[in-house]
Order: structure tokens, then C-alpha cells, then sequence
């Protein structure tokens, strides 16, 4: 299944996309896609769903994040080999990894907002991963087990506010609209391997970023079980799994994102984002 939440910002519903791309509104079904929903089984009772028991969605309305109020976004860094070279980083021996805040979520086509004093933020597409089900120390063998499904996600980054200002990486993962997730969530049950997915990054047309998920260090099922190692995931936590080489960071010289530039997302299975890039005010 596809789910989508489509709707103005703090007021979508949920939706299921059919094998055509078309909307069907499930609001009167459950009432959101977010962690309690996923908790209590909502992919359970949604998949028994008949499309022709349901309202369509009419118009072309704003594409919310898939997933409402996740508890916790974690991040990996360098999962590529091609991505730890190019930024001068020894391959690591364990996953590398650190939290986004969730308040910098946003839908898939919303604009991206740089800090006032933002001068190196960078983009990052990633496969996302989202829990079903509670996972607590499992086993590499059984982690999959624990998948609702799967997303795309731009894990954009002020290297600035990650490198230079101290602490630790969340600072420069974490600013308001870092987030882009979505279109869908794709159930788990139409992703066969998620080592087998193509991740595809252009800015203004040209194409930045280009990989494969067979080319992470720490496979999903490795992450999770690491993971679970030492905090437990709760159903509707995301995981993003790292970036493939070419970065802004790791162009020579740097190239960075600046307003007016559009960045485009795809990911095999996983649909399509667009954002373009603006700047707050103080």
C-alpha cells in the first residue's frame, strides 16, 4: 500500500493511492497515520480496504509527511563508501548516528528554509525507514519483522552548524524544514529488498547524487538491530539510512544550497520530492 496525508499544514487526513495514482480519502477509517494508529494495527485494517467503498480525494491537494508526530527521526552518517570518501572520513566501524529533531519535518513539495546566517546548508537524499512495531535488542534475522514501511527522505544540513559550532551533528540536522519525508509511505509488504533501491538527487536540473542501498555499509535490517541495542524504537520512529556520494560538502570546491534553487528527489518505489529553497527572517 501507498498511505499518504494530504491536507493544509497541522490539518491533514490520511489517504490511500491506488495502483493508477488516484486519492481515496480514510479519515473516517483511522483517524491519522501516527504512531498510535500504527500502534493499535491501522495498516491491518486499511488493507483490507476496497477502493470503491471509498471517497476519492478530488483537486490537487498539498502532500503532508506521510507520517504525524513520529517520536524520534534518527539519522545515520557515513553509510557509503563513495559518502565517507569524498568527506575525509575513515569508514566506520559502527553505525554512525545521531538525532533531527522532529520540528523540522516537512511535506515532500514544501519549501526548504535556510537560517538567516546559513551559508552551507547541503542536501542528502536517504532511504527512510519506519517502525510498526515496538523493537527493543532484536536480532539482525528478525529486525525487518519490525518495518511498517519505507519513504524518501532529503536529510538537509547546515555543515556549519554540524562541524564548526561544537556538540554534537543534531545542531546542523535539526533547523525548522531540514526534514522533507514523503510522498508515501510504502508498506513494507511492496518493498522486497530495501537493499535494492535507487537514490536519485538533481539540483536546478543537474543531477547531484545517484546510488544504491546495495552499497550501504549497515544494511536496515543491521541498523535496527544496533539501534534497538541501546534505545528502543517505537512504532511510527523514522530511521534515515545515510547519503550516497555527492553532496554539496564534497564537491570541489564546495557547492552549497542557495535561495532559488530547486532541489528533486526520487527514489526507486518510493515516488518523487521537489523543494524549492527560500530563507527565513529574523
Amino acid at each position: 500500500m501507498k498511505l499518504l496525508r494530504v491536507g493544509p499544514p497541522g490539518e491533514e487526513r490520511p489517504v490511500l493511492m491506488d495502483a493508477a495514482g488516484k486519492l481515496f480519502d480514510i479519515s473516517h477509517i483511522v483517524p491519522d497515520i501516527s504512531p498510535q494508529t500504527l500502534a493499535a494495527g491501522c495498516l491491518e485494517r486499511i488493507a483490507g480496504l476496497n477502493t470503491a467503498d471509498l471517497p476519492p480525494v478530488e483537486g490537487t491537494p498539498r502532500i503532508g509527511p506521510p507520517v504525524a508526530r513520529p517520536q524520534k527521526f534518527i539519522g545515520i552518517g557515513l553509510n557509503y563508501a563513495d559518502h565517507a570518501k569524498e568527506m575525509g572520513a575513515t569508514p566506520p566501524e559502527q553505525p554512525v548516528v545521531f538525532t533531527k529533531h522532529t520540528s523540522c519535518i516537512i511535506g515532500p513539495n514544501d519549501m526548504v528554509m535556510l537560517p538567516p546566517d546559513s551559508r552551507h546548508a547541503d542536501h542528502e537524499v536517504e532511504l527512510g525507514v519506519v517502525i510498526g512495531r515496538t523493537a527493543r535488542r532484536v536480532r539482525a534475522a528478525d529486525a525487518l519483522d519490525h518495518v511498517a514501511g519505507y519513504l524518501l527522505v532529503n536529510d538537509v544540513s547546515e555543515r556549519h552548524y554540524q562541524k564548526d559550532c561544537g556538540g554534537q551533528w543534531v545542531k546542523g540536522k535539526s533547523c525548522d524544514t531540514f526534514g522533507p519525508i514523503g510522498p508515501w509511505l510504502v508498506t513494507a509488504d511492496e518493498i522486497l529488498d530495501p537493499q535494492a533501491i535507487d537514490l536519485e538527487l538533481k539540483v536546478n536540473g543537474e543531477l547531484r547524487q545517484r546510488g544504491n542501498t546495495a552499497d550501504m555499509f549497515f544494511s536496515v535490517a543491521e541498523l535496527i538491530a544496533h539501534i534497538s541495542r541501546f534505545f528502543t524504537l517505537l512504532p511510527g520512529d523514522i530511521i534515515t539510512t545515510g547519503t550516497p556520494a555527492g553532496v554539496g560538502m564534497g564537491r570541489k570546491p564546495p557547492v552549497y544550497l542557495r535561495e532559488g534553487d530547486v532541489m528533486e528527489l526520487s527514489a526507486t518505489g518510493l515516488g518523487t520530492q521537489r523543494q524549492e529553497v527560500g530563507r527565513f527572517t529574523e
